[in-house]
């Protein structure tokens, strides 16, 4: 684990970018980050709830639509959703399904807390995006078993077949994380290699963040 400086607060809203590959482990950090601090202290804004409707070009095992691309996030809508937040509004954060690939009508409302931790692989591939962090955590975790994670995950929660995600994943997942997701780590003021850091790091950030409360 390497940078963790202290915590500088910049408005009334402490955004932290959690950013890595796919199953690298970001989100069970984010998770469990946000349950220690508390609803009323902490939220958490997803990328996924950003992508793109693309419901008429996917072909339900992927392959048609790389949602690995950044073309694919709407990060124009992200900035602002997160603009909002940290400017003490309460921000509509998009529903996106990915049994159908389409965007909800319907929205989550999310309400400005002293922290917000954004969760997504691309999240500091956007300059507009990267900007409004006050702290980025990467989470750099080896290929194997971002892989063997993300198989799991998409044949148990997304009705994916094994053959598809494992021909997506050569296909897209690592051309694109070797050309966007890997370089974006030179942004991180927090990069995560060892997965024995886990349980350190999350402590450290507890006692940074509820700091804060004071």
């Amino acid at each position: 684990m390497r940078g963790t400086g202290s915590i500088k607060p910049s408005s009334q809203c402490h955004i932290i970018g959690v950013a890595g590959g796919s199953g690298s482990g970001k989100t069970y950090f984010a998770k469990a980050l946000s349950g220690r601090l508390g609803p009323e202290f902490c939220g958490i804004v997803y990328q996924d709830s950003f992508y793109f409707d693309q419901s008429k070009r996917f072909d339900y095992d992927g392959g048609a639509v790389n949602f690995d691309h950044p073309d694919s996030i709407d990060f124009d809508l992200l900035a602002q959703k997160l603009t909002e937040l940290k400017g003490g509004r309460a921000a509509e954060i998009p529903v996106y399904d990915f049994k159908t690939h389409s965007r909800s009508p319907k929205t989550t409302p999310v309400n400005p807390r002293p922290v917000i931790l954004v969760d997504g692989i691309l999240i500091f591939h956007c300059p507009k995006v990267r900007a409004l962090f006050d702290d980025l955590i990467f989470f750099d975790t080896p290929e194997d078993l971002r892989f063997q994670r993300r198989l799991d995950r998409d044949v148990i929660e997304r009705g994916r077949t094994a053959q598809g995600v494992r021909k997506q994943f050569q296909s897209q997942v690592k051309p694109m994380h070797d050309a966007y997701v890997e370089p974006s780590k030179v942004f991180a003021k927090t990069t995560v290699e060892d997965a024995g850091d886990f349980d350190s790091l999350l402590e450290l950030y507890c006692g940074k963040l509820l700091k804060l409360k004071a």
